[in-house]
């Protein structure tokens, strides 16, 4: 139990950005995923700069790493070059 008000505070600040968190990390995996299911090298194309943008918005809001996010955006790219 927290001792102090400002310690309730910060957990339910953090609850509320966990959960923020959480729903925008999953919505873009499951982008991440409708992408690799592509097996149209024009559909793919196409809705990729939207899935880079979601991955972008993630690293800015320090949900994931920049690091990771740019080895998505790259292992997602070649995934996409590959395709016939």
């Amino acid at each position: 139990m927290a001792q102090h008000a400002s310690a309730d505070k910060r957990n339910r600040q953090n609850e509320r950005r966990r959960l923020h968190n959480k729903y925008y990390a999953k919505t873009t995996r499951n982008a991440i995923r409708a992408l690799r299911a592509m097996t149209v090298k024009s559909e793919a194309e196409a809705s990729a700069p939207k899935v880079y943008a979601m991955i972008d918005k993630l690293a800015k809001i320090g949900v994931i790493h920049q690091n990771k996010a740019a080895n998505l955006k790259s292992g997602l790219q070649v995934y996409i070059n590959k395709l016939a």
